[in-house]
């Protein structure tokens, strides 16, 4: 490795260098990400690339001594560093089945296996939970409680009042036929491509990235424009709208030409409002196909990819998938890409690409799992009866359960009046005609969060204690992950008979697609009074 009184480094050079300087795992492909979003600025051409040590050095010590600093300024020094998890990459935090489906709102496998797993440490001073045991997470989301279960070899419950989650939550810990899995997508994808054959959207797709990538080669040239916006040397916003301006009548008459439905005719559902008519029509086409297969563990796995794919379909910009403010007809000018970017026009690239990675995240994830039982249960945790859902199941997981009791809860219970858990997965409920639940959502958004809200909420969660104590053991552990800005869960334990007997505060980074701001959540351990 060059010492750093080396003017310039290659990608691998600067990997090792920043590797070293930052005792964390950097690749070249991380280097390359600085260099093609203008962080650090590219010298000499393709096939020799170099970033200068200076500038590299400057982003890591700002990106590294800032952050910690920051969070603990504005959030206090009581915060355990330690339970952020920086060290991790995206892809070890989203690891094997865990990314199969989006889901806003849900924490991290790491943070669910450190007080799950049998080690201990200066912040974890015992172990709570053994192989064996059963875990219980009423508010089971996207399911994560339950994969860590299943990798950590204990049984897990969850619940959850959605229908959809349950169906995500249950898709990731079923044991497939890969090989069956695999034929179907196959055969689905011969078919739309079949479909999608003779379609003039093709065609006109084509021609449109053409002459989107003859656009942007010479306003958005890669990387020195995103370098120069870095450095506000570029004024954003007024450059993109001149340059949406300057590319639409080129997309106008693209459309005309090519006769393209930039609408569908009705717009009464989400799946009207949000997609092109060929996009739907290809999602029509290929659920029709989803409804031939036989194996029911297949069918609902294909319905997950489909569901991921048209999420990602959805007529929006790049940067507003995560919050849809309106649905984008036109080629515009992207903030997230720093280029001209288009809505989709076919779902084939999608569904081929989560295909693939779908198939992949269970191949990885049956490497892991553990002979274990894993199941959702779709209902309310204020009144379901666990013990009965499970043995209409599962008989012989019913037996278990109701022999052993459960061991724990650990749960990341919805935050009062933040997010609607229904709205965020409205196409999947059109699609696949779930009932929704809306009305039994506790803290839901469409409450707010004023003062009955607030009352209805810790009325909420505390229902849900008292009903799930019943199957606990009774030497129970109890975590539930919160931000507790307005002080609800002393007295959410206090009416469920619990007490708090520790609080662990974590700092929470990455939280959106869009938020930065320094932000903290705590982890509540609770106990039987």
């Amino acid at each position: 490795m060059q010492t750093t009184s080396a003017a310039y480094f290659t990608l691998k050079q600067a990997a090792d260098w920043a590797t070293s300087y930052t005792k964390k795992d950097v690749t070249p492909s991380n280097i390359a990400y600085l260099v093609q979003y203008g962080r650090v600025q590219k010298i000499g051409e393709n096939g020799s690339t170099q970033v200068a040590l200076p500038e590299l050095k400057n982003y890591y010590d700002n990106f590294l001594s800032s952050r910690e600093v920051n969070f603990k300024e504005k959030l206090g020094e009581d915060l355990n560093w330690a339970l952020s998890f920086d060290q991790y990459k995206e892809a070890e935090t989203t690891k094997h089945v865990h990314r199969l489906h989006p889901y806003k709102g849900k924490f991290i496998p790491q943070l669910v296996e450190y007080f799950l797993d049998n080690h201990t440490d200066k912040f974890k001073t015992e172990t709570y939970f053994e192989k064996g045991d059963i875990v219980l997470d009423p508010f089971s989301g996207s399911g994560t409680t339950m994969v860590q279960a299943c990798e950590l070899g204990m049984h897990a419950v969850g619940i959850d009042v959605s229908a959809f989650n349950s169906l995500i939550g249950n898709c990731k810990v079923t044991k497939y036929d890969i090989a069956d899995i695999q034929n179907a997508i196959t055969l689905i994808t011969n078919a739309l491509e079949s479909f999608i054959k003779n379609s003039n959207a093709v065609e006109f797709e084509e021609k449109l990235l053409q002459e989107l990538n003859i656009f942007n080669n010479q306003y958005f040239p890669v990387p020195d424009y995103k370098y120069r916006l870095y450095n506000n040397q570029i004024n954003e916003t007024e450059y993109g709208k001149e340059k949406e301006a300057l590319f639409l009548p080129i997309f106008e008459r693209l459309v005309k030409e090519y006769n393209i439905k930039l609408k569908q005719e009705k717009n009464e559902t989400f799946l009207d409002k949000w997609y092109s008519a060929h996009i739907r029509n290809e999602i029509d086409f290929v659920f029709e196909e989803i409804k031939k297969i036989k194996n029911t563990n297949t069918k609902k796995i294909v319905s997950v990819i489909l569901s991921r794919t048209i999420r990602s379909c959805r007529a929006t910009t790049h940067a507003d998938l995560a919050t849809l403010l309106e649905p984008q007809t036109t080629t515009y000018y992207c903030s997230k890409h720093g280029k001209m970017c288009k809505p989709l026009f076919s779902i084939l690239k999608w569904w081929k690409t989560y295909s693939k990675d779908t198939v992949a995240r269970l191949h990885q994830f049956d490497r892991l799992r553990t002979d274990t039982f894993q199941l959702c249960l779709t209902g309310d945790s204020r009144t379901i009866d666990i013990f009965e859902q499970i043995k209409k199941r599962n008989a012989e997981f019913g037996n278990l359960v109701e022999k052993q009791k459960i061991n724990g809860i650990f749960s990341s219970p919805p935050y009062v009046g933040l997010i609607d858990y229904h709205e965020q997965h409205a196409y999947a409920y059109d699609l696949f005609g779930f009932e929704r639940k809306d009305e039994l959502e506790i803290g839901s958004l469409f409450k707010g969060q004023t003062k009955d809200a607030k009352e209805s909420y810790v009325q909420g969660i505390s229902d849900v204690l008292n009903n799930c104590k019943k199957y606990l053991a009774d030497d129970y552990n109890v975590f539930l992950v919160a931000n507790d800005k307005y002080n609800m869960y002393p007295t959410i334990a206090e009416n469920a008979g619990m007490k708090i007997v520790n609080q662990f505060k974590r700092p929470v980074l990455n939280r959106t697609e869009k938020d930065k701001t320094a932000y903290s959540e705590s982890i509540f351990h609770l106990k039987n009074k």
